[in-house]
């Protein structure tokens, strides 16, 4: 029995963690039943994967099969896929639609709520590369290298995409958000050392080519899978350089309404 005018359960905020945690699982659920965005995260880039490997129209730059060069672009293509696209897109509707300004009222405070997208973002590329991962080595896919440098430079280039893509949804209108997001996709998958090496530019494209993030991500993966190279301190110089710079311009410019 309680006094009057007490409640049970107790009223109030839940623990910070527990806010974050349950954002993060329904950022998750509403990405995973979202077939337009499943389409851009797992679907292209296990077409792209299982399609250029199958098919002999790839420039490996060497003897080596085309799953083993294609593999680490493609992974940087789904950290792209999810962190800068699917997010863009996402959250700039979500501004849109007033989503943003209401949960900014809400006790979860705005860096917990980027926290959860975030959290959502990693859990579904951990999704994404363990359904790449098995499809490439069902296609032949022998991997190398330190698995430390793997996760470093997927964590890295999560935050450089993520941070752009939360620019991109903070300052543009939606529509300009689906327009670029889905442009920028393109052309990255065309110029960024995803199916195409970056050697079959000219020296003076390619050279500004390379210090594009998703040049690094998939420059970097390449050289530690294929060739099982050391740890990859300049790719991972330029992705931290643009994690920094990503996530600064998005904390100093993004707009909630």
């Amino acid at each position: 029995m309680t006094a009057t005018g007490t409640f049970l359960p107790r009223p109030g905020a839940a623990p910070l963690l527990r806010m974050i945690r349950a954002q993060a699982a329904l950022e998750t659920r509403m990405l995973l039943r979202n077939g337009e965005q499943l389409l851009l995260t797992v679907v292209i880039p296990s077409l792209v994967l299982v399609l250029f490997s199958s098919v002999d129209i790839v420039d490996t730059g060497g003897d080596g099969e085309a799953v083993d060069f294609l593999t680490p672009g493609v992974l940087a293509l789904a950290v792209l896929s999810t962190a800068f696209t699917g997010q863009a897109i996402a959250t700039g509707f979500e501004r849109r639609y007033g989503v943003l300004k209401r949960l900014a009222v809400s006790p979860l405070p705005r860096w917990g709520l980027m926290t959860a997208k975030t959290c959502s973002v990693l859990v579904t590329e951990i999704l994404q590369i363990a359904l790449l991962t098995a499809i490439a080595l069902a296609l032949g896919w022998s991997p190398h290298g330190n698995p430390l440098a793997v996760a470093l430079l997927l964590i890295l280039g999560t935050a450089a995409f993520s941070g752009l893509g939360l620019l991109m949804a903070g300052t543009l209108k939606a529509e300009a958000t689906l327009a670029a997001a889905n442009l920028v996709f393109l052309l990255l998958l065309v110029a960024g050392g995803v199916i195409v090496s970056l050697d079959k530019f000219p020296d003076a494209v390619s050279g500004v080519l390379e210090l594009l993030p998703i040049s690094a991500l998939s420059g970097g993966l390449r050289d530690v899978l294929q060739d099982g190279g050391p740890m990859p301190w300049r790719e991972l110089g330029i992705l931290a350089v643009w994690s920094v710079l990503g996530l600064g311009a998005a904390a100093r410019f993004f707009r909630w309404e």
